[in-house]
């Protein structure tokens, strides 16, 4: 025969400190399964193209039977030894590209750095310098980007002693860049504060213990 039973829930201001941290690990458990990056990767997409990064993309098959084209960037992260961020791309010179950067983000020192070695090597190498990378392994960091450089020279002049190693080394630290960005936004959106906005916003309640309810 059923039964009615009656059931005091709460908000998330009501419920005690031991509560509410109940509540944000229910609501951190399942918080990040959509692609709550997608706000970082579409940054790194503009400051990509600033630098003089095409980014390679991957056609990702949808559940209704169509398809969209992602970048191909990949993370991981962020509690482990080896955690981080890579992509595939093709970098060729951009002219412009250090003022550009400091236009588009004039606080990041680490970015103005990037265009600004890019752009010394390449005046060296008459702006013929191009790269690819590509994935390469099982693990997701800045060292499995397998990069190649050539110089496109006319009369088939070699690349400066140097060259090689330094724009391995900016694109590496573009990945790098893109890492942090990823975990500072994780951070964020699973501090207290946010989740606890969210959990207001929209109106979940809980049982005086902080387990969800409904």
């Amino acid at each position: 025969m059923p039964k009615t039973i009656e059931t005091t829930v709460y908000r998330l201001h009501e419920l005690s400190d031991a509560a509410k941290e109940k509540a944000r690990a229910w609501y951190r458990e399942g918080a990040f399964d959509y692609d709550w990056y997608d706000a970082v990767y579409e940054d790194f997409r503009q400051i990509a193209e600033i630098l003089g990064v095409r980014l390679k993309t991957r056609t990702i098959r949808l559940m209704g039977g169509g398809s969209r084209q992602e970048p191909c960037i990949w993370f991981r992260g962020f509690w482990s030894q080896g955690d981080g961020a890579c992509w595939e791309g093709v970098y060729s010179y951009q002219k412009g590209a250090s003022a550009e950067i400091r236009s588009y983000a004039p606080q990041d020192t680490t970015l103005h750095g990037i265009a600004d070695a890019l752009q010394t090597v390449q005046r060296r190498n008459f702006y013929q310098l191009r790269a690819e990378a590509i994935h390469r392994g099982h693990y997701h960091h800045e060292y499995c980007m397998a990069i190649s450089v050539k110089r496109e020279s006319p009369i088939w002049q070699e690349m400066t002693p140097d060259a090689e190693e330094i724009i391995i080394e900016a694109l590496r630290d573009l990945a790098r860049w893109l890492y942090r960005q990823l975990e500072r936004e994780y951070e964020y959106l699973s501090s207290d504060e946010a989740v606890d906005e969210t959990i207001t916003a929209n109106g979940y309640t809980f049982t005086k213990s902080g387990c969800r309810f409904g």
